[in-house]
């Protein structure tokens, strides 16, 4: 008998399946490290990331992901975590499993899943990267963001406060567009330097009502089960980007009918409306994230009541930032 033959071990568990592919990216500046078998996971990463690059020194991230024939598109996942380790599961095919001390993550995902773009980032690559980062080197608050001669808004408010539509209103109307949805602060910093996502906007199905440039996009189920549109901004020339701003101020949405408004806000209430949106990851990492939330408070803050994005933008104008 050969004995290299002899020496061969079951693999039950898939450890030796090669992940040959590879890539390098960088979500928000930092780096991560992709080994997998699978192109659609790096034509995903880079649908996201590309051609962002590095900006800041950092432990690079790894995740490896195996791609394999077996399951079906994969459904909303579970999340839980326990110490320094997190998981996430959809179901016996799309699963993934990240020990945020050592910034590793292994994935386990259908064929299926892979080749849903949309699907795959929201749920797995670009989720994951973004909550990797959380542990350490930003905190994501749930906001919009603007800018002007580098000096931005954050646009904060509920779901269905308009943070997407406005954010991109005012981009229509010269501003700098930086993030639709979720701003990245910098921890222990004394600036107010936050980082976007200024690569593509999400919208509601109506959105081309306001903005007819908008109706060659798909309307689809976003993985989350809203229905929208997502637009890479990249195909928008009149649309100017800006990857990070240091913020001026902050403005908190009610869009309903009557009266335009504006009244100031104490550093009190920012804070606390920003803090009620963070999960907890653990004592350090809290802490980490409510240092960052109380620096951004400094910030003047407003609760801005509006209507139409006329009324929006017009009050935006006139706060002197």
């Amino acid at each position: 008998m050969n004995t290299q033959e002899s020496l061969r071990r079951l693999d039950p568990l898939r450890r030796k399946i090669d992940l040959a592919l590879t890539g390098t990216f960088y979500p928000a500046g930092f780096r991560l490290d992709i080994a997998t078998n699978s192109r659609d996971v790096l034509a995903a990463a880079a649908e996201a990331w590309e051609p962002d690059c590095a900006r800041f020194v950092s432990e690079p991230m790894e995740f490896r992901v195996l791609v394999q024939p077996e399951g079906g598109l994969a459904p909303m996942p579970s999340h839980r975590m326990q110490g320094h380790l997190y998981s996430v599961v959809s179901d016996a095919y799309n699963f993934a499993h990240l020990d945020l001390r050592s910034q590793f993550g292994f994935f386990n995902l259908s064929e299926q899943t892979a080749a849903d773009h949309t699907w795959l980032r929201w749920f797995f690559i670009e989720s994951m990267a973004y909550l990797m980062l959380a542990q350490r080197y930003v905190v994501p608050v749930h906001a919009a963001c603007v800018a002007r001669n580098g000096v931005g808004v954050m646009l904060s408010g509920p779901s269905g406060a308009g943070k997407s539509t406005l954010s991109y209103a005012c981009a229509c109307a010269g501003w700098d567009f930086v993030t639709d949805d979720c701003t990245f602060l910098l921890p222990d910093r004394q600036e107010r330097v936050v980082l976007g996502r200024p690569r593509q906007a999400r919208f509601r199905q109506d959105a081309p009502r306001w903005f007819p440039e908008l109706k060659r996009y798909d309307v689809r189920a976003r993985p989350n089960g809203k229905i929208g549109i997502q637009v890479p901004l990249a195909d928008l020339p009149h649309i100017h980007t800006a990857p990070r701003a240091e913020i001026g101020g902050i403005v908190f949405l009610e869009r309903r009918s009557g009266a335009p408004g504006l009244k100031r806000l104490r550093p009190a209430e920012t804070i606390e409306r920003f803090l009620a949106d963070l999960p907890s990851y653990g004592d350090e990492v809290d802490a980490m994230h409510e240092r960052a939330v109380r620096n951004l408070a400094e910030a003047p803050a407003w609760r801005m009541r509006y209507e139409s994005l006329e009324d929006g933008i017009g009050m935006l104008g006139t706060l002197g930032i």
